[in-house]
């Protein structure tokens, strides 16, 4: 007989057991760690467990655009509010369509959950509209003054810039300011002194001229009476004063200036949101200070280059523009020159949530809808708390009749299944909570379904490597040789039953959406647990048990005995001397003197 070959593993090698232990051990306490240091040391809770707020939104139907509301647009809009709530850091917000004209979001309790509600509110689309004239949020009288405050300023990027204050001004000389704006946009007829304007607003008055008046100086003096009596203070009137109004015309808005509101007439809007290309708030290491800074589109360069120019040769406050997001102003900066390049940023007063949340509503604000809020609904977690109770109820009498029937039927081999179950355990949850933290995912009921369905995967994958073990123990070989013989046999079946699992789980992670999705991810990832756990833990174990004398030795609670299986003799080679002779047994080669 040959002699094997020096150099070359024979079959039944023992390998390095001990090596992959220590990596999977490193990997454990390494995740462990990793969750104790980032703070997150339990999974984030989806909606239906952690309970949160559910908001319909109902798209509007806008005059000349009866065939706005579309499918096209539908997805467009929903794509937009998804990522202007995940700019916000909120874990697994989900934006779905419901029919032709609805939008549900439900947005999980968290941290950020009150900015992305207001943030989802406002869909409307988003205008740049210069300031003609401003003054606080309550009604003008000739009594009181409208006081001003430190606006924010826009810059080139890199320029230095710096809040512009607002004068302050009487209401008869900020109602002159106002028509001399207005005569701007109008044809170039004299805008009205205060007392003309007067006499236009009050016709029933015999002093009213006997010609009809101007219809600039008319819609100038309408739009000042509107602008005196308006009270933003008044949440009835701030919702009216944003209702059907045109990009072109000019236009009264309210907004917040610090604490109190403000009240603004804008002009026709100039640049709007779908000609910002990309904007972020962020920290300037120079001034350290927090600023926005905003990328426009080449067309919207060219518009905001063209406006900005026209503005800095104006005083304040008609040296401002006022970014308009669903008819509210959420900033009003001023510009101290023309902003040419595409690149441009806003400084001024901003502390980190402001700059960041006008930063995400500049970036994700411009949609192809305007939408109205038809029910707001918060969520308990009580109903998502019993039937996550009832679940893991299930799961328990799964995995212990798992258990039971490991015991009975492996008896020693079924601690190995066991402890390989809860590393399995332990890596799963480690995962998701660190994947909680990093990208953001939360844990629903169907991630606990997927979860608990994995448990029979991994099961599944010991069962067949014992098997194999027992079927070389049936063959006549001992415990050592059996365990390195099956390991080929069993890996291929192992591989192959755990990438079609991981197949399904990817296409039902692709096609689907909403919770679905959770239970498709948490399948993939158990899945791949399987692969990790069954080749860098079970497999070693196994080896290193092979070489105790109570699983070598086939003690009958081993789960391995040899009379149990029903074992075969060893093999032995035999011949026959002559015809009808009868057959000897040789178990050596026969030498050749001998005979």
């Amino acid at each position: 007989m040959a002699a094997p070959k020096k150099g070359r593993r024979p079959t039944g090698a023992q390998g390095r057991p001990g090596r992959a232990l220590a990596i999977i051990l490193i990997a454990m306490v390494a995740l462990t760690a990793g969750m104790f240091l980032t703070g997150q040391t339990t999974p984030r809770l989806g909606i239906d467990l952690a309970g949160g707020t559910s908001i319909t939104l109902k798209a509007k139907s806008e005059p000349g655009k009866p065939d706005a509301i579309n499918e096209t647009n539908m997805n467009t809009a929903i794509g937009i509010i998804e990522r202007r709530v995940n700019g916000l850091g909120v874990s697994e917000a989900e934006v779905q369509k419901q029919g032709k004209d609805h939008i549900i979001v439900n947005i999980p309790k968290g941290t950020n959950e009150q900015q992305a509600r207001d943030q989802v509110g406002t869909t409307a689309q988003l205008y740049f509209r210069p300031v003609l004239a401003m003054a606080d949020g309550a009604p003008v009288t000739p009594e009181a003054n409208a006081s001003g405050s430190p606006s924010p300023s826009a810059s080139g990027s890199g320029a230095p810039s710096a809040g512009a204050p607002t004068p302050s001004s009487s209401a008869t000389s900020q109602g002159r300011a106002l028509s001399e704006a207005l005569k701007a946009p109008s044809a170039p007829s004299p805008s009205p002194s205060a007392s003309e304007s007067k006499k236009a607003d009050d016709k029933a008055t015999p002093s009213a001229p006997a010609s009809a008046p101007n219809p600039d100086e008319a819609a100038a003096a309408d739009l000042q009476a509107k602008f005196a009596a308006l009270d933003c203070t008044n949440e009835a009137q701030r919702a009216a004063v944003a209702k059907n109004v045109k990009p072109e015309d000019p236009t009264l808005a309210c907004g917040k200036r610090g604490e109190a509101w403000g009240k603004w007439v804008l002009g026709p809007a100039q640049v709007n949101g779908q000609d910002v290309k990309d904007a972020k708030g962020q920290i300037d290491p120079q001034r350290g200070m927090w600023i926005v800074t905003m990328q426009f589109t080449d067309k919207g360069a060219d518009k905001f280059a063209k406006i900005t120019g026209e503005l800095a040769a104006k005083q304040a406050p008609q040296n401002q523009f006022a970014i308009v997001l669903d008819g509210e102003v959420i900033s009003d900066p001023s510009v101290s020159q023309a902003l040419t390049g595409g690149n441009a940023e806003i400084s001024g007063g901003f502390t980190q949530q402001s700059a960041m949340d006008l930063g995400n509503m500049l970036s994700y604000g411009a949609l192809p809808l305007s939408f109205q809020e038809d029910s707001v609904t918060t969520v308990s977690a009580a109903l998502g708390g019993e039937q996550l109770k009832a679940g893991l109820i299930a799961g328990a009498i799964g995995l212990a009749l798992v258990v039971i029937y490991l015991l009975a039927y492996y008896r020693g081999l079924a601690f190995v299944a066991i402890i390989s179950l809860i590393v399995s355990g332990i890596l799963t949850y480690t995962i998701m909570a660190l994947l909680g933290k990093g990208i953001g995912f939360a844990l629903n009921l169907p991630a606990v379904c997927g979860a608990i369905v994995a448990i029979g995967i991994t099961a599944d994958s010991f069962i067949v490597y014992f098997e194999r073990i027992r079927d070389e123990i049936r063959e006549g070989r001992t415990l050592r040789p059996a365990v390195e013989r099956a390991w080929p046999r069993a890996r291929r079946t192992i591989l192959v039953s755990d990438f079609v699992s991981f197949l399904a789980a990817a296409v039902l992670f692709i096609v689907t959406v909403g919770k679905v999705q959770g239970f498709a991810f948490t399948l993939g990832l158990t899945t791949l647990l399987d692969v990790v756990v069954v080749f860098l833990f079970t497999k070693p174990v196994m080896t290193l048990l092979a070489r105790t004398n109570f699983f070598a030795s086939g003690h009958p609670w081993s789960g391995l005995d040899p009379k149990r299986l029903g074992a075969k003799p060893p093999l032995r080679r035999s011949r026959r001397t002559g015809s009808g002779a009868a057959a000897a047994t040789v178990s050596a080669p026969v030498d050749a003197k001998e005979a």
